[in-house]
């Protein structure tokens, strides 16, 4: 026992222990300290005075202990014989301060700008030297010795003190000399943070309030890291299937495609790239588990103090302040480990995304069909943040045993042998926690399965979501989205039984150690008393098992999901690459090749052909022969099965479909090449992009949408050629540019850009087309059937031969061969007039040929008709391709400006109230109001429990009976296994709740989106409702559930803490309400910055998400022109935004931490001076409890104030699901009391009456007064130039756009009265763009299933797709994949036909659907129209002229206006508009 009476510690303890312990410390960091230093060498920086003082105090510090040693020896000289700890301690600490002096230099030559390693050395030496310091005055020793220790303790101070500082940024390094550095130790205590908390409270925190990211953090040094340890792996699983197979059988395991059978180990690349940092902060943990032991043998000592009535009270002082200080160092210990751990999740989510993202522009079209669009989103939003998350608990997978056996160890020396009984309880509960994990990690994959089908479902409803408007599908998918959201739920709901099972047997597990402990103590052995000592004591440690025990499932379980997304990223990065190989470059322009796609067994069987340098080739052929499929194989998109591809110099390519990037006009034309003046006009008018400008609002800065939404079709692919222009490469491969464009700019781009005196003479270029009048022109034709070349020569050349390409001619041009001939030498004299020379030998046919196609837009572009901004509105708004409603697009834009997709908005201040009372109300607020009072209970018998057991530990001093004892332990037992009980039954009324509350939400947002018009997709981008649909609904799923139950717990737990200790020293509630009040202070502080950050962040997430998906999309570009490496770089930069709201959150976390475990140290402290001053009245039971309960404070209110953060931060997610579930709707799909009878409409007649609409409020009409009838049956066509409303008009028909005044009627009934379903059921249109979604074939043409097979067949059998569906093996069932990219887009136009033919409605609209198809196709879609909807009403909008030449009427639009309506004859024979418009696409002289 310590003796009272003289206060001191041993000189031989203060020589030994206190004196090595700093140094132990630094000798064992030091190995791992240098490792790091040496992996990350950031430059050195220059000898400062700050590192010159160090240095010299740390030289002066070694002579200090030395000049001991010495003395020392001078003494034993001198025949003074001194203990031999007088010449250890001096050697081991001077040789301490040699090291430190060398690792102050050495980080100066690694670039170290502050070290936390040092920081917590000089901290430790002047922890241990205070004591001392006491000694010295109290016994003075030697002067010698007095002299030298006081210069120590002063130099250790001021060493203590210049640590605190940061050094200058190395030398030539790019460190932004930034107010906040590397996380040292100082960091979250440092200005800076201090300074940003501050200003958050005050105002919302903006992007450019934040720091820039560390570059040790930033994409450009952690995504090469990875990917470096990555790429061995990858080789060393290459060596693996090598040395195992030989060579010959890996070739052809590599032939037939099939895996390797070792995958390269993404975890141990993750090791390799992160671990050393990460084993830092390791050392930290270890360092606070040991520290979290002493806090239990103070308090023992303090009941004994309590016990002993002669103590002197500085003992118990000294006693209650150690406890103070004990608690502080294990709080700044702590939070460098947790800065260490966030740090490396977050290097860990930026080398996840940047490796996802890099592999995802290499990977084969056959892995891209394995993983869609949504699959890769979720693994670079779920996936990364699920191993983000994992980095903060991943030490607690060593940490929690070494707690575990270390409290196990004291208790043994507390209580004996009876601690076995409780080892049996924790070692029994096990198996119930293994069986519970295992199954949890089944159900984790299912869930990501769902989530996965969910996500990619919703990201094609989306996309097509006009086309599901216009056929009235919605019904049908949305069921199909709540039919996987049901599974999804159901899932979720096991989840959460088995979650509520393992909280209450973790919630219990103390407990029931700490029951069967005591019980077997006190039966085992009459002469066993629970005393308090005894009693409180193991109860602390107790609670220190709490955390380790409640920790390690939770850990299992992030593991187990961690497990679940490592499998998945690794299969992702492990698919096959795009072989770079596979075209040869910088040879001369041969190709002898043999490309096939893996969806089918070989696309192009074998081909053989040469293109001279600088000829003009063009490539002819039906829909789906293979013509896109070449161009793919040139671009080294197909797989190569043999043979070899050669392609000379430099490429561009533009596809069938343009790809436009969400930038302006100008960015998507220089696609990243320095900006010159002269080319740039010169290219702008070569693609007849020149008019196009005059009329967008902001020129060629115009901000253009998510895919090109505020361009016309037309637009766009001139755009598309405009890029490729200005790359000015050596080969253009240009994937039919013609068909999106109109007959006049057709003519005008093939003149100035690819034709023979084009812009693009002198260069090689491959033109697939299907305009006929184009051939004569071209050098060579190639001719493909079904993959195969089967001719290939001069247009003169194949006529002669008169094969196949003679016979396509003769049926559709209709030229002899004399004709052709005088034409070309016509053409060399009126070059301008070649195209409509030789349009018109075709006369009336039905389809002619390409070159007559869209006439229509020319004449508005011709004469510039934008004089003022209602014009270029409209303007813009129909030249829409695909009947885009014009509506939307454009309206969001005040004339002058030029955004049209707006910047995410992100909520200020403080989540409303209003918010949490919605969440309240979507689980019920009965329920949340019984969830309350069940927690409320649990606090109450876990209270009850202990002061009962305080209670008992009084007749420690009274002999008890053996009744008295069953008695104690009985009523003991009932009430903790009551909190058992209440534990679990509170945890499923949660999970019932939330579950319920996450179904309601997401079928709001599901339902309300369905019911949205069209104009809100078409100004919002998709990234921000997918982000809805995925990442804040998995917030609500999953985030949020757990969230609340941490929240409730620690909240009842804080307010019970203070109960107990009031309720024990009354005097206790004079510092509470200070003490609150910094708390309160401290947490509204922290709260404001960091939920402002986290808003910041999910601002910062979506363009990481759009501008990936926009990648995928346009991948086959990017790769052609070789741009990878540019949009890599913005995808990083996009992470490093998103990261830099991350990263000062993690450090207001450890501020707030710091802070707040300062008020719960400071209730420990109060608690423990309290019961020192009142130890005459209060009895050690009650010291015990106040003081065990004030030791868990600390953590309970770290908890607490996160938990509040986190809550405010994730209940955003219901914010943002809400915000976009009452958004405004369209008018209801069936009005029951106004429901058309079923027949409807018999006739078909449609009339306009007065009728004008415009595309939103505030907006000049875009049509004037129509009025106009058109009888059933009528074949109406509807012409007019750009701007004209032709397309508006078709979208009132289905009242995407609604009347501004008159009314239109079908057959009688107005149709603004019945139910939009009611209507667009009973109309059908053929849209331009063909949207396919993922699925059966069956389910594409009929998703309600309402026709038989039979229907199916004969409506494929007027499409002309039978025969390619017969050859299908799946037949009807064939699957098509994610926007329908497994057929060519001529096959998606079909199969967009027989959706109509088996509607079969009595009115069809006609939105020219031929861009994509080639002549023959054309003309038996028109021969199907003219047959299969004989009598029914027809409305084409006519991009050819000659396909309606013999309708019954032509309307003739001109600004919103009718300007003609008569018979095409008569039209013409009026020589009016019409009549121009005929002339100019040659149909008349």
């Amino acid at each position: 026992r310590l003796l009272f009476y003289r206060p001191d510690l041993p000189a031989c303890f203060q020589l030994t222990v206190l004196s090595w312990l700093p140094c132990i410390y630094l000798w064992a960091v030091t190995p791992l300290y240098i490792f790091y230093l040496k992996r990350n060498n950031k430059g050195y920086i220059m000898m400062s005075v700050l590192n010159r003082f160090k240095t010299a105090f740390g030289f002066v510090l070694w002579l200090v202990c030395w000049s001991d040693l010495f003395y020392s020896f001078h003494e034993l000289r001198n025949g003074l014989t001194r203990p031999p700890i007088y010449f250890v301690t001096p050697l081991v600490v001077g040789m301490t301060m040699l090291l430190v002096t060398f690792l102050i230099q050495f980080e100066r030559l690694r670039g170290m700008q502050s070290s936390g390693v040092l920081f917590i050395f000089w901290f430790l030496s002047l922890l241990c030297a205070i004591v001392p310091f006491r000694s010295k005055i109290l016994q003075p020793p030697d002067k010698l010795r007095f002299t030298t220790f006081y210069l120590y303790f002063s130099l250790v101070l001021l060493e203590l003190i210049l640590s605190c500082f940061n050094e200058k940024p190395p030398l030539f390094s790019t460190v932004v000399t930034d107010p906040v550095r590397w996380p040292c130790f100082n960091h979250f205590l440092s200005r800076p943070s201090v300074r940003m908390a501050v200003k958050g409270y005050k105002t919302p925190l903006e992007a450019k309030d934040l720091w820039s990211l560390n570059v040790q953090d930033s994409s450009q040094t952690v995504v090469p890291r990875f990917l470096e340890e990555w790429e061995k792996e990858q080789a060393k699983a290459q060596m693996y299937v090598y040395t195992h197979n030989g060579p010959e059988e890996t070739e052809v395991l590599l032939s037939e495609g099939r895996a390797a059978p070792r995958q390269p180990s993404f975890l141990w690349a993750l090791i390799r790239a992160f671990g050393p940092f990460f084993l830092i902060g390791s050392a930290y943990k270890l360092l606070q588990d040991l520290i979290s032991f002493v806090s239990p043998q103070l308090l023992r000592l303090l009941i004994s103090f309590t016990k002993q009535k002669g103590a002197p009270d500085w003992w118990g002082y000294a006693l209650a302040f150690l406890m103070f200080f004990t608690a502080l160092l294990q709080t700044l210990i702590l939070h460098q480990h947790f800065q260490y751990c966030f740090v490396t999740g977050m290097r860990l989510r930026t080398a996840i995304i940047g490796a996802i993202y890099r592999k995802s522009l290499v990977i084969t079209n056959a892995a891209k069909r394995k993983s869609t669009v949504g699959e890769i989103v979720n693994l670079m939003s779920v996936d990364a943040q699920r191993f983000m998350d994992l980095t903060t608990f991943l030490n607690m997978l060593w940490s929690a045993p070494l707690q575990i056996i270390l409290a196990l160890y004291f208790l043994w020396q507390n209580l004996g042998p009876s601690v076995l009984a409780g080892l049996a309880v924790m070692v029994l509960l096990i198996p119930l926690n293994a069986a519970i994990a295992v199954k949890t990690r089944a159900y984790q994959v299912q869930q990501m399965q769902h989530k996965d089908a969910r996500i990619k479902l919703m990201s094609e409803i989306l996309n097509g979501i006009k086309v599901l408007k216009l056929y009235a599908w919605e019904g049908s998918f949305q069921e199909k989205v709540l039919a996987i959201r049901q599974k999804e739920l159901d899932v979720l709901r096991r989840t959460a039984y088995l979650g509520a099972l393992s909280t209450m047997a973790w919630t219990s597990a103390p407990f029931l150690v700490a029951l069967t402990t005591f019980a077997v103590y006190v039966k085992v052995d009459e002469n066993n008393v629970l005393d308090a000592e005894k009693a409180f004591v193991s109860l602390s440690l107790f609670n220190i098992l709490r955390f380790p025990l409640n920790m390690l499932p939770q850990v299992i379980s992030s593991i187990i999901q961690a497990s679940v997304s490592l499998k998945r990223i690794q299969d992702f990065l492990s698919h096959s690459e795009l072989d770079p190989e596979a075209v040869q470059k910088n040879i001369a322009l041969v190709k002898s090749s043999a490309p096939a796609g893996c969806e089918r067994p070989s696309v192009c069987p074998s081909i053989n052909m040469l293109v001279p340098q600088g000829s003009l080739v063009a490539v002819v052929g039906q829909v789906g022969c293979g013509k896109s499929s070449l161009i793919s194989a040139l671009l080294g998109e197909m797989e190569k099965i043999e043979g070899d591809v050669a392609v000379r110099g430099s490429v561009a390519y533009v596809p069938q479909q343009a790809w436009i990037q969400n930038a302006t006009l100008r960015d998507n034309i220089l696609f990243g090449k320095p900006f010159a003046e002269q080319k740039y006009h010169s290219v702008l008018e070569a693609c007849a992009l020149t008019p196009d400008l005059e009329v967008l609002p902001g020129g060629d800065m115009t901000e253009i949408g998510e895919k090109g939404i505020n361009l016309s079709g037309g637009q766009r692919q001139r755009v598309s050629l405009a890029r490729s222009l200005y790359s000015d490469a050596d080969v253009y491969l240009l994937d039919d540019p013609l068909s999106a464009v109109d007959a006049h700019v057709a003519k005008h781009i093939f003149d100035n850009l690819i034709g023979p005196e084009g812009a693009l003479k002198g260069k090689t270029r491959l033109l697939v087309t299907h305009g006929v009048s184009f051939l004569p022109q071209v050098d060579n034709i190639l001719v493909m059937v079904d993959g195969r070349v089967t001719e290939m020569g001069s247009y003169q050349e194949l006529l002669d031969q008169n094969g196949a390409f003679a016979e396509f001619l003769r049926n559709y041009a209709i030229e002899d061969v004399i004709e052709e001939e005088d034409l070309i030498e016509d053409e060399e004299l009126f070059p301008d007039d070649a195209l409509s020379n030789h349009t018109d030998m075709a006369d009336n046919e039905p389809v002619v040929n390409e070159t007559k196609r869209q006439f229509i837009r020319q004449i508005s572009i011709i004469s510039g008709d934008s004089d003022n901004s209602k014009t270029r509105r409209r303007h813009l708004a129909s030249q829409r391709k695909s009947g885009e409603p014009p509506a939307e697009k454009k309206p969001r834009q005040a004339p002058g400006s030029e955004k049209l997709i707006h910047a995410e908005t992100s909520e200020t201040g403080r989540v409303k109230m209003k918010v949490f009372m919605d969440y309240a109300k979507a689980v019920g607020l009965v329920l949340s109001v019984i969830i309350c009072l069940l927690y409320g209970c649990q606090n109450a018998a876990a209270i009850g429990a202990n002061v009962w057991l305080s209670d008992w530990t009084k007749d420690a001093s009274a002999n008890q009976t053996r009744d008295e004892v069953n008695m104690r332990l009985g009523v003991y037992a009932s009430l903790g296994i009551a909190q058992g009980l209440l534990v679990m039954v509170s945890s499923f009324t949660l999970a019932v709740g939330n579950i319920g509350a996450a179904k309601k939400l997401h079928y709001n947002l599901l339902n309300n989106k369905f019911h949205t018009p069209q104009a809100f997709f078409d100004t919002t981008p998709l990234g921000r409702l997918i982000n809805r649909f995925s990442k804040d609904i998995y917030i609500i799923d999953e985030v949020l559930p757990s969230t609340v139950l941490m929240f409730l717990g620690t909240l009842f737990s804080s307010v019970s803490t203070m109960i107990v200790i009031v309720a024990s020293t009354p005097i206790f509630a004079v510092v509470i309400v200070p003490l609150a009040f910094v708390y309160v202070f401290v947490q509204r502080f922290y709260v404001a910055t960091s939920r402002q950050l986290k808003r910041l962040e999910s601002v910062s997430r979506s363009p990481i998400y759009s501008h990936f998906s926009e990648t995928i999309t346009g991948a086959s570009v990017i790769r052609a022109y070789g741009k990878d490496s540019a949009f890599v770089h913005m995808s990083d930069t996009r992470v490093d935004d998103n990261q830099k709201s991350y990263y000062p959150g993690i450090v207001a976390n450890r501020w707030l931490g710091v802070r707040i475990e300062f008020i719960g140290n400071c209730i420990v402290l109060f608690a423990a001076l309290f019961a020192v001053i009142g130890k005459e009245k209060l009895n050690p039971g009650l010291v015990g409890l106040s003081v065990s309960y004030a030791l868990q404070v600390t953590m309970t209110l770290n908890w607490m104030v996160r938990m509040t953060s986190d809550l405010e931060s994730n209940i955003v997610a219901v914010e943002r699901v809400k915000e976009y579930s009452e958004t405004k709707t369209e008018a209801p799909w069936v009005v029951e009391d106004k429901r058309p009878p079923s027949d409807w409409p018999p006739q078909g007649n449609v009339e306009f009456r007065d009728y004008s609409v415009r595309y939103r409020e505030g907006l000049d009409l875009v049509l004037k007064n129509l009025t106009l009838s058109v009888q059933g049956g009528e074949k109406v066509g509807i012409v007019g130039r750009t701007g004209a409303g032709k397309s508006s008009m078709t979208l009132c028909l289905f009242r995407l756009l609604e009347a501004a005044g008159g009314e239109i009627t079908i057959d009688g009934v107005k149709i603004s009265e019945i139910g939009l379903h009611d209507l667009r059921s009973k109309l059908t249109i053929i849209p331009q763009e063909p949207v396919l979604f993922s699925g059966t074939l069956r389910m594409n043409l009929d998703p309600f299933d309402s026709y038989s097979d039979e229907d199916l067949w004969k409506a494929l059998e007027h499409s002309h797709l039978h025969k390619f569906v017969t050859n299908a093996p799946a037949k009807l069932e064939m699957e098509c994949a994610e926007g329908g990219e497994n057929l060519s887009v001529g096959q998606r136009q079909l199969v967009c036909l027989a959706r109509a033919l088996l509607r079969k409605t009595r009115i069809l609209i006609l939105d020219e659907a031929t861009a994509a198809i080639d002549l023959e196709t054309d003309d038996l879609i028109q021969s199907t129209i003219r047959t299969q909807f004989e009598d029914c009403t027809v409305f084409t909008i006519a991009h050819r002229l000659n396909t309606i030449m013999d309708y019954t009427r032509v309307l003739v639009l001109d600004k919103g206006e009718i300007s003609e309506f008569d018979t095409p004859s008569q039209l013409l024979s009026q020589k009016g508009v019409f009549y121009a418009m005929a002339k100019d696409a040659g149909l008349v002289q």
